[in-house]
């Protein structure tokens, strides 16, 4: 996908934001290497969740679906 013209940065923290409407998670990440991730997870998605991945220029360098459970990293705590 081409990068908008132009395009200005912006940074998302890390963090997961549940949206009830759709039934859709969405986690943004940064993984070990440095790469940023973005997840999206849901049972209304009919081939599995999504994974896209980012440089860190901001640039897509993959994507792909998997099988497995939404991942709920440790730092991520129920609130009472």
């Amino acid at each position: 996908m081409p990068i908008k013209p132009d395009a200005k940065p912006w940074s998302i923290p890390e963090q997961i934001i549940e949206d009830p409407a759709t039934g859709l998670t969405f986690q943004f990440e940064v993984v070990p290497d440095g790469e940023l991730r973005l997840r999206v997870f849901g049972e209304t998605l009919p081939y599995g969740n999504r994974e896209f991945q980012f440089n860190q220029e901001g640039e897509r360098v993959g994507a792909g679906i998997f099988v497995a459970g939404q991942c709920r990293p440790t730092w991520m705590m129920p609130i009472d």
